[in-house]
């Protein structure tokens, strides 16, 4: 088994979902569901074990569950979504966590924190500031991973929803992102532009194997040529909503109850 990876179903309202950078097109409520169902199929069939959340209906965002916490180890660190209607989403995914056995801490007022903006990779926690994250959240999730070793890191996010929509990190570490919406390539040591901003959006599934978008093909080939292989998902009607296939999913590796291990967490994106 490759570890669990918690998702959320979508909510019948999901075509009311924010939007920040995009203007608004219409949703396919029923094809996104399609889309959903097969994302989580994808997971499933990499021989990931699946953790759903109770779904809510009343919260169009819903299933864009990566907000809604921050995952370290052993700790669940429960956000508070920098838009106020996405609040009441966090206690779904905190009911959930406790039940497998996570330590929980929480974002409290006058923090900001959404799960999209922190990219992990071994033992270092990047976090955008901007829009949904401000620097007191940043704050706040320091003092919650500094004890297990992790370094956390602001980073600038003035040009997409989240850092995560800008950037996430292949298998080996390397940035991957599409340079006109990162606001700092300089930030990181290794970092590779995309040609499509879709394809600044990968989750790894294993240290060969990253999940991406159907919507990325030149990425899908450069990733390839790079030795990777790749799982392609079409989430078209999330994309609608600046949603990628980081926002769809929590990834759990190990155990709650294991400690961190000094130097290295295994812990990316």
């Amino acid at each position: 088994m490759a570890g669990r990876v918690v998702v959320r179903p979508p909510s019948s309202r999901l075509a009311e979902g924010l939007i920040t950078h995009i203007e608004r097109v219409p949703v396919d409520v029923d094809l996104a569901l399609a889309q959903w169902k097969s994302h989580v199929e994808a997971w499933r069939a990499e021989g990931w074990q699946i953790i759903e959340v109770e779904s809510a209906d009343d919260c169009p965002d819903a299933a864009f569950v990566e907000d809604t916490v921050v995952v370290y180890g052993s700790l669940a660190v429960i956000s508070r979504p920098g838009a106020d209607r996405r609040r009441p989403e966090t206690g779904g995914t905190e009911e959930t966590l406790r039940g497998l056995g996570y330590r929980m801490e929480r974002i409290e007022e006058p923090g900001t924190l959404d799960g999209g903006d922190a990219l992990k990779h071994n033992n270092r926690v990047w976090v955008g500031i901007g829009g949904r994250t401000n620097r007191a959240g940043v704050d706040q999730l320091r003092t919650h991973l500094g004890p297990l070793g992790a370094e956390v890191v602001g980073v600038p996010v003035a040009k997409v929803l989240h850092l995560k929509s800008a950037v996430t990190a292949l298998p080996d570490g390397t940035v991957v992102g599409y340079a006109p919406v990162v606001d700092d390539p300089s930030v990181w040591p290794s970092f590779l532009p995309v040609p499509e901003e879709t394809g600044s959006h990968v989750v790894v599934l294993d240290s060969e194997t990253v999940l991406m978008a159907a919507s990325a093909p030149r990425s899908r080939e450069l990733f390839e040529a790079r030795g990777l292989r790749t799982v392609i998902v079409d989430i078209s009607e999330y994309e609608k909503l600046e949603g990628c296939v980081t926002c769809l999913s929590v990834r759990l590796r190990g155990s709650p109850t294991q400690p961190v291990a000094a130097g290295r967490t295994g812990r990316d994106q």
